[in-house]
């Protein structure tokens, strides 16, 4: 049977869906999405449950315990960690990589559930959970700065304003905001003026909660008209606090400023952000699993200037850290490195087969079996990233191989004097199955790294499919186009041009000589292998071995850590007296 038979006659159809895999694989190639590394879903479920005011001895055993009790039940769960605080606990679950992240999440949510009867009945809200990938990094990060307005209305602005526009683009997942807190106002009891007047903590809870509800008043109705009640009792500033009167003693009222220190303040006190030594308000930007990093940075910087006309005059927004700088150097690099080898390639075709048309014939199946494999890339929900690359760069050795091997035997039979297309069809049915069985040897290769399991199966998965796909490729396109190209191109050569060039007839010459040697002294090639796999064995068992190479992305990160029972305000000093030292140098 000749595979390649129906290609070979009918020249134009075959040229045409060469064409069109062309175009596909150029297509689908602006679509596929550019990240350093193949995108690993970690199921992982973060829980949150906040208590406002709970110590971390109380939110450890009447929060974090309960839900730990009922997470703990559910099927897959590999880890589970946990940290209770001033005002509330976070749980992490993560769970086997074979488990789907929004099942994992429905048994969560139903866990939850079961656990309500065992939290504390003066929660605010129930506790709430989040999917996300512990292994994500923020693409960019936001600074916004004031010298005129207070940190708590840079947050609100941060929050109502930049956050809001921000999740509006396409590709981001979640906007942070650190550094800051929504404004508030604070009630700071005079323990000794509220034991005087006879009252306790929680009475001057409820007397607050009570007198700042906006709820509906009702209406007024007459023989005619019925008119709505409305009237905004709801106050906001500490001037408007201080007033209220908590209780009468004695026949006197008893005002708020007179039992406590009324001030405006924000929600949580115990955070802080800066930039430059400016205190800011922190924003990471997280992108989507599926978005191009490149294409969602580059649509936040075109939007900043609109964001910045909305924003006060004394607002400043800036940027602290974008990730795609290494990103864009590194994939840049390997776009490099892969062109040059696809040159390299052809270049060395061309300086030994001597001819236009066998050199144009095998290196048109690169761009052909590259594209092919960037639309499988598409279809397989893969991305432009370092591995992906590095298996295409590997690739281009193997994508010339079978083209040069049906090249070679076509030409066998044309130089035996057969007519092109005679020795096509015939050269061609003679090589196709160990075209068609090397390219299946060589994919058998990856056939580990594709049923391997874990994290690094999940990494290097994308590397084995991409590279087998192109070897697939490039087959086909050597039993379909390259036959096809020959038997409308290849002629005879002339009598003289077996013969070759000096470099060639040099090449040759070289050869035979060392192949000559090697068969004289065979006991020292024999020790010489040897020798060669012992060193081979030393050397990989002293060289430095790691997950992924060390390389230099331009960035630091430090933490500080200090005493258990430090106060946020000295930590904060301290904070700064490292950032001063960082500055110095």
């Amino acid at each position: 049977m000749n595979v390649s038979g129906p290609f070979i006659r009918r020249p134009i159809g075959t040229s045409l869906l060469a064409i069109g895999l062309l175009l596909l694989g150029a297509t689908a190639y602006f679509f596929l999405p550019v990240a350093p590394l193949p995108q690993v879903d970690f199921p992982t479920i973060g829980v949150n449950a906040s208590l406002p005011g709970v110590d971390p001895e109380t939110a450890a055993s009447s929060l974090a315990a309960p839900l730990e009790r009922r997470l703990g039940q559910i099927a897959g769960l590999t880890e589970m960690t946990s940290i209770s605080s001033l005002g509330g606990a976070n749980i992490t679950t993560q769970f086997d990589l074979s488990r789907n992240v929004n099942d994992a999440a429905r048994d969560v949510q139903a866990a939850i559930n079961a656990a309500a009867r065992d939290l504390p009945n003066n929660l605010p809200s129930p506790p709430t959970y989040r999917k996300y990938n512990p292994a994500d990094a923020p693409v960019m990060i936001l600074a916004m700065t004031s010298q005129t307005m207070r940190l708590s209305e840079v947050y609100n602005l941060a929050d109502q304003i930049v956050a809001q526009r921000l999740c509006q683009l396409a590709g981001i997942s979640q906007v942070g905001i650190y550094g800051g807190a929504k404004t508030a106002v604070r009630v700071q009891v005079n323990p000794a003026a509220l034991a005087a007047m006879g009252m306790s903590l929680e009475d001057v809870r409820t007397f607050l909660q009570g007198s700042n509800r906006l709820m509906p008043k009702g209406a007024v109705d007459n023989a005619g008209k019925s008119l709505m009640v409305s009237a905004n009792d709801q106050i906001f500033g500490a001037d408007n606090y201080r007033s209220l009167v908590v209780a009468e003693r004695n026949g006197l009222p008893v005002r708020l400023d007179a039992i406590s220190n009324v001030i405006d303040s924000t929600e949580n006190t115990f955070q802080a952000g800066w930039f430059n030594r400016e205190r800011a308000v922190l924003m990471p930007v997280f992108k989507q699993s599926d978005a191009n990093v490149i294409a969602v940075v580059d649509e936040i910087r075109e939007i900043l200037p609109q964001i910045e006309k909305w924003l006060p005059p004394g607002v400043k927004l800036s940027i602290l850290s974008d990730r795609t700088m290494t990103i864009r150097a590194s994939v840049h690099d390997v776009q490099f490195t892969l062109l040059l080898t696809i040159a390299l390639v052809i270049v060395v075709m061309a300086i030994f087969l001597r001819r236009f048309w066998p050199t144009f014939i095998a290196g048109v199946t690169v761009p052909l079996s590259l594209a092919g494999t960037f639309a499988i890339m598409w279809l397989c929900g893969f991305s432009l990233d370092n591995i992906s690359l590095m298996a295409l760069t590997v690739a281009v050795g193997f994508l010339v191989d079978d083209a040069i091997v049906v090249i070679e035997n076509i030409v066998r039979h044309i130089e035996e004097g057969e007519s092109p297309l005679e020795a096509t069809l015939k050269g061609a049915k003679q090589i196709g199955f160990t075209v068609i069985s090397i390219s299946l040897s060589l994919v058998a290769v990856f056939i580990p790294i594709l049923l391997m399991g874990g994290l690094i199966g999940r990494l290097f998965r994308e590397f084995a499919v991409t590279l087998s796909a192109a070897i697939l490729v490039s087959a086909v396109v050597s039993l379909t186009l390259t036959p096809t190209l020959c038997g409308q191109f290849l002629r005879a050569s002339p009598k003289d041009a077996g013969q070759g060039s000096r470099f060639a007839k040099w090449l040759q010459d070289g050869y035979a000589h060392a192949l000559r040697w090697v068969l004289r002294h065979r006991f020292f090639t024999q020790m010489l292998t040897l020798a060669t796999l012992a060193v081979s064995v030393w050397l990989y068992g002293i060289t430095p071995k790691g997950f992924f190479p060390q390389q230099d992305t331009g960035m630091m990160f430090g933490t500080t850590e200090a005493a258990q029972d430090i106060s946020f305000a000295d930590m904060a000093k301290k904070q700064q007296q490292m950032v001063e030292i960082l500055l110095a140098q």
